[in-house]
């Protein structure tokens, strides 16, 4: 696969900005503090089934004293309909003590101390560091490492390289959006089994060498 010149990557940016102005996450939080339980609640599980959870969870016990008074088997009640809810829950009350007893129950604002936080991997450091604190980061899941790989922008074996490619190859005036638009493109336009070329705005820069079999027209 043929990495996107720096022209076609500035094009695919400018087009999704004019496509979705203001990206945002579709988890729901109001504080920085439930965002990041979203976001942890949210690893192999849908946003949907992750929103519907912290709305009941949220109006009950919002900030991590709360939660950890609510114990590992309250909180599991809530988040049941959740993947892997049990180690969730377990890392969640252990991510709230933490936050406790060394962050005076705030959230930090360095990698290195979100990562110390049980269920806290380098990808959920990196969507609390852009979301909640607007720094360059980018979390690659799986519509971003799919639309990467695919389309030519950042072109990688693992997760780790697609992030490192992305961060070297996003114009600055992008890279703090960057993540929601190319989540949201993956999750909406580029499917991973019928991607939906033909109503595709950045199809004319795209180089998946099999796009034309889906109905993209060349532009």
């Amino acid at each position: 696969m043929k990495n996107m010149t720096k022209a076609e990557v500035q094009t695919f940016f400018e087009r999704l900005r004019n496509q979705r102005p203001n990206p945002r996450t579709e988890l729901h939080y109001k504080s920085n503090f439930e965002l990041l339980i979203a976001v942890i609640l949210s690893a192999q599980a849908t946003d949907v089934s992750v929103n519907k959870a912290t709305e009941k969870l949220y109006a009950i016990a919002n900030t991590p004293q709360a939660i950890y008074d609510l114990g590992v088997d309250t909180l599991k009640s809530y988040i049941k309909t959740i993947g892997l809810y049990n180690a969730k829950a377990e890392n969640v009350i252990k991510t709230c003590k933490m936050l406790i007893e060394q962050h005076n129950s705030e959230i930090p604002q360095t990698r290195k101390e979100l990562e110390a936080l049980p269920g806290v991997g380098r990808k959920t450091a990196n969507v609390v560091l852009n979301t909640a604190f607007g720094q360059p980061t980018m979390a690659v899941d799986t519509h971003i490492f799919r639309v990467g790989n695919r389309t030519g922008l950042a072109v990688g074996k693992n997760v780790l390289e697609v992030e490192k490619r992305l961060i070297k190859v996003i114009p600055d005036e992008f890279i703090l959006d960057a993540h929601h638009w190319l989540i949201l493109h993956g999750r909406y336009c580029c499917v991973a089994r019928k991607p939906k070329c033909g109503e595709c705005v950045v199809s004319d820069v795209c180089h998946w060498t099999d796009r034309f079999e889906f109905g993209a027209t060349q532009n």
